[in-house]
């Protein structure tokens, strides 16, 4: 039998880390295309918390309480009765975003349409598998599908050390792509290690790439945006080849703006990059589920190298 009530981070209206609340919520129902899933591990992302400031509130449907989060990694509890994708016992991975903002990954279950799921790689963690999906996607969407980058092109990546930047790293280096990252200066040694030539912030950044590539790059994946936007627009052989998942001036400039989007095939792909060791997951810190609050101003400060997970009992 299962439990009528589970543990889960929600809020019941919009506003700072004050708002979040570990409540008792009743077990999610499982539709004909999902599964139950139990979450070991909800990776934090900064729209999580932007989502519980109301920034969402224009683009997407809410409903309160509102659990939080869209990354998950568990194990199957039950099946739904169309579904022959997952059985009972299988360890998976998901980026469960859904039409309305409610049911979210903050919780001890979920009940996830198999579209936003792919098995887990063995090789990773929970922790680590926690912290893989939104911002894998966002790093393999934007390189592969958005950007078309290929082996032996020269691409450029915005804020390269952080939790997107560093899939995206580590991507386009499995892709056989020469990588140039920009990075605090405490952060290049870890950027040589995944692959890339750093370069630091600043004032002069376009005059600092283009003595690493005099002929420019062949593409830029911008993770900061204003300034570092601008720069790119310098730095690129061809206008459009720029795309960003922060700043959607990129528009502006012929680039594409870029969210992620749940794809079952795209997780798998990640999967498979990791399962070649072509691709890992740096988690930064974990916190446990009650201290969501204290892991999403960690988040918002915008500091940390890899990932932010919460760890579920």
């Amino acid at each position: 039998m299962f439990s009528r009530a589970m543990k889960a981070i929600a809020i019941n209206r919009y506003g700072g880390p004050e708002v979040v609340e570990y409540l008792d919520l009743p077990d999610p129902k499982v539709g004909p295309d999902s599964v139950l899933v139990r979450v070991r591990a909800a990776g934090v992302n900064p729209v999580d918390w932007k989502v519980r400031e109301g920034r969402m509130d224009g683009v997407t449907d809410a409903h309160f309480p509102l659990i939080m989060g869209w990354d998950l990694a568990g194990v199957v509890e039950r099946v739904g009765p169309s579904v022959t994708e997952f059985t009972v016992g299988d360890e998976v991975v998901g980026y469960v975003r859904k039409d309305a903002i409610e049911h979210g990954t903050y919780a001890e279950l979920v009940a996830a349409p198999v579209r936003t799921l792919a098995r887990k790689p063995a090789g990773l963690s929970w922790a680590q598998a926690g912290g893989l999906p939104l911002a894998g996607l966002t790093a393999y969407q934007g390189l592969v599908k958005a950007l078309a980058v290929e082996a032996g092109e020269t691409v450029l990546i915005h804020a390269a050390a952080g939790g997107v930047g560093g899939f995206a790293t580590q991507i386009a280096v499995a892709l056989g792509a020469r990588v140039i990252g920009t990075a605090g200066e405490h952060n290049h040694a870890y950027l040589r290690s995944l692959g890339a030539e750093p370069v630091r912030y600043g004032d002069d950044l376009v005059e600092r790439v283009r003595a690493l590539a005099p002929q420019g790059v062949d593409a830029a994946f911008d993770l900061v945006g204003g300034p570092s936007l601008v720069a790119s627009q310098h730095l690129v052989k061809q206008r459009g080849r720029i795309a960003s998942a922060v700043d959607g001036a990129v528009l502006e400039f012929g680039g594409h703006y870029h969210f992620a989007r749940p794809d079952a095939a795209d997780l798998a792909a990640l999967g498979a990059l990791v399962d070649a060791g072509k691709l890992t997951v740096t988690v930064a810190s974990t916190f446990p589920l009650a201290q969501a609050a204290s892991a999403q101003q960690l988040s918002a400060e915008g500091r940390t190298r890899g990932k932010i997970v919460l760890l579920v009992d």
